[in-house]
């Protein structure tokens, strides 16, 4: 029979150990904490939850879908966010479930059990051998200079010696603890502090999000959320002046939902300042906080600005907008597709809406905002210098087709002065997001576009150009047939001009004109077309009392000019009618945003362990110390080691002081005499052979 040793089998891992491997891998930690902040970033830098019709028109439809499949639009609620906090919450329980038992038996225990030969293998040491010393006064010196620099120790006999095992700094080992202990708490607050729970309740089918424009009080309760409902949110709300709220708009994805608060927010004046360059500089808003619950029939005022929100019962409401609460306008609207000389006079509030009936069908007039002021750069300041100047009162509307199409104006109240003339300014845009288009409506010597408005309403007048144009002739009695042609011709281009500018006229000539006549026919139509633009205008103004029989005065000239200009966008525009504002009652609103955060107890004292871990790593080390003792024939055996896990290089100087105040007790240590006396006898020898 073979005498063969008999190999101990490899214990197998199961696969609940190597998945616990896994999960507590600082490998693992580290690529979820990368994840986890890149999803951070995103999040700061795109502004989450807006409508989406914002993101379309930001990104375009390919990327907008791109993004809104990868949930870029609500990071913080993605299933996928969600799950990737929660893992590494759970890789980092298990790092510290593996770890910290160990880590506090090491912060207890001395460890003096090492070994003679192991103590001899350390960087750190020093070895004396000490005739005629006592033991124990060598270990009571050896002791006394541990307690001087701070050391605890424990003293434990090894049979051959004795071995003093000190330490300091233990508690390095919870830097350890609370730096893991609170990307768990933090990891933990984000999760109460997130979307989470609003996922939960929708999958459930708990709450629907409503995605109609309606207004609070026709919200379903399917949509609502009671006080308390989650644990954390941020809502929005506008509040007019006198109005008050006991609710915020929630907004998610392409919908919203209604969040209830357990007291009202009233407004009770809303002021706004402005920097030179017409940017809002700070805003204010005076509120009443209403609740019966806690404050009886008192209500507490207070004033809440940029930066300095007001927190009642766990809420904190901040000031973050800025818009207008329904102010009443007084309009005019003045045709411009037809013959009508009088404007009709309207009444209405932003927020509101107007129908209007035309022949192509009923027009929705969305009245969208009312801006008191409006601070704009002078066309001729320069950039490093600008300039600006107050326009004045304007207001925004969209003008919705039956099939829901809709163009953007943005008319302002009073004439605003460019090159020396004065304009009624209207801009127009066809989609959000586009710069706006100006219709430049030359002012009249009374500052009305009375005139120009009636110039317009003449040119659409088929029987008062028939009979103006009869008239302007005069009797022909040589050539009647070229007189009535002529009419014909003069009332063809001003139809065509009014339907399309001279672009019209151009394309008129090109399409019946020989290709070798069509700049001199072109130039021809051109010169009619102005000359009887310009006879009906002196007669304009004639009708207005003019003395037109003395000549024309430049100022007159350079409105007809601006006149022809503005007839010639009129196509592009695209309205029916001028707005004209002609009074208005200004009612302001104050956009606020309250928020409500169960988890930042939880996150801040996350924060505070993560501070205190950092100090406790960065500023403290643990340090060990080991004094060996052993009799010799008839000598004290002393060995001295230590060892520390961080800032070697003091740790370094410490047992160098240390050593030294050893070494001022008992001599040089065994190796330094050697080596003296090596240095000695070799250059004794060297002098000798020399």
């Amino acid at each position: 029979m073979n005498d063969t040793a008999v190999s101990k089998p490899v214990r197998q891992r199961t696969l609940g150990w190597v998945l616990l491997e896994f999960l507590g891998s600082m490998n693992l930690a580290i690529t979820l904490l990368v994840v986890v902040a890149i999803a951070s970033v995103i999040g700061t830098v795109l502004q989450q939850n807006q409508p989406y019709p914002d993101y379309v028109l930001k990104f375009g439809p390919f990327w907008f879908e791109v993004f809104r499949k990868l949930g870029l639009y609500d990071v913080y609620g993605t299933v996928w966010f969600v799950a990737i906090l929660g893992f590494l919450i759970l890789s980092t329980s298990v790092c510290l479930y593996r770890q910290v038992p160990g880590m506090l038996r090491d912060m207890m225990h001395f460890r003096t059990q090492v070994q003679l030969h192991s103590l001899r293998a350390f960087h750190l040491r020093a070895e004396w051998r000490l005739p005629n010393r006592d033991a124990d006064a060598v270990l009571a010196d050896v002791t006394s200079l541990f307690r001087a620099r701070g050391y605890r120790w424990r003293i434990a006999d090894q049979g051959a010696g004795r071995i003093a095992a000190a330490m300091k700094g233990r508690f390095n080992r919870l830097g350890y603890l609370f730096t893991h202990a609170a990307v768990v708490i933090i990891g933990i607050g984000g999760l109460l502090d997130g979307n989470l729970w609003l996922k939960l309740k929708e999958s459930t089918g708990e709450i629907v999000l409503e995605t109609r424009d309606l207004p609070a009080r026709d919200v379903p309760d399917q949509s609502r959320l009671a006080p308390g409902a989650v644990p954390s949110f941020r809502g929005n709300v506008m509040l007019p002046e006198g109005s008050a709220a006991n609710f915020v708009f929630l907004r998610l994805r392409d919908g919203f939902l209604l969040q209830e608060l357990p007291f009202a927010i009233e407004l009770k004046d809303f002021q706004v300042a402005y920097y030179d360059t017409g940017q809002p500089k700070s805003f204010t808003s005076q509120v009443l906080i209403h609740d019966r619950e806690q404050l009886g029939d008192q209500p507490l005022a207070a004033t809440i600005r940029v930066n300095h929100p007001l927190i009642y019962r766990g809420y904190a409401i901040y000031q973050s907008d800025f818009g207008d609460g329904g102010s009443k306008l007084e309009l005019r609207a003045w045709p411009l597709s037809s013959a009508k000389l009088e404007p009709v006079e309207a009444k209405g509030e932003v927020g509101g809406v107007l129908k209007v009936a035309e022949p192509g069908g009923e027009l929705r007039l969305e009245l969208d905002n009312f801006r008191l002021f409006n601070l704009l750069p002078e066309p001729d300041s320069q950039v490093g210098d600008r300039k600006f100047r107050n326009f004045g009162p304007s207001i925004g509307f969209k003008l919705r087709d039956a099939g829901g199409g809709a163009r953007e104006y943005l008319n302002y109240m009073a004439p605003v002065q460019l090159e020396q003339r004065w304009f009624y300014i209207s801009g127009m845009r066809a989609r959000p997001g586009d710069p706006y288009s100006y219709l430049h409506i030359p002012a009249d010597a009374r500052s009305s576009p009375e005139r120009f408005l009636r110039f317009n309403a003449r040119l659409r007048d088929q029987s008062w150009l028939q009979d103006f144009l009869t008239r302007s002739a005069g009797p022909s009695v040589e050539n009647p047939e070229f007189q009535r042609n002529l009419k014909l011709v003069r009332l063809n281009l001003v139809d065509l001009f009014m339907q399309g500018g001279f672009a019209a006229v151009t394309e008129r000539a090109k399409s019946v004109v020989p290709a070798d006549r069509l700049r001199e026919a072109t130039e021809l139509y051109l010169n009619i077309l102005r000359d009887t633009l310009a006879e009906i205008y002196v007669e304009i103004l004639r009708e207005e009392g003019s003395k037109v029989e003395e000549g024309v005065s430049p100022q007159e000239e350079a409105f007809f000019s601006d006149a022809i200009a503005a007839l010639s966008a009129l196509p592009v525009y695209g309205s029916p009618f001028y707005l004209q504002l002609t009074s208005f009652q200004q009612v302001e609103a104050s956009g606020l945003q309250v928020t409500h955060s169960g988890g930042v107890t939880v996150v801040y004292t996350g924060f505070a362990l993560l501070v205190m871990g950092i100090f406790i790593m960065f500023y403290t080390s643990h340090r060990r110390l080991w004094a060996w003792l052993a009799v010799e024939d008839g000598a004290t055996r002393l060995l001295l080691a230590g060892a520390g896990n961080r800032r070697q290089t003091e740790f370094a100087r410490e047992f160098a002081a240390l050593r030294a105040a050893l070494e001022q007790r008992f001599g040089l240590p065994v190796a330094a005499v050697a080596s003296a006396e090596q240095s000695r006898n070799g250059g004794g020898e060297q002098n000798s052979t020399s």
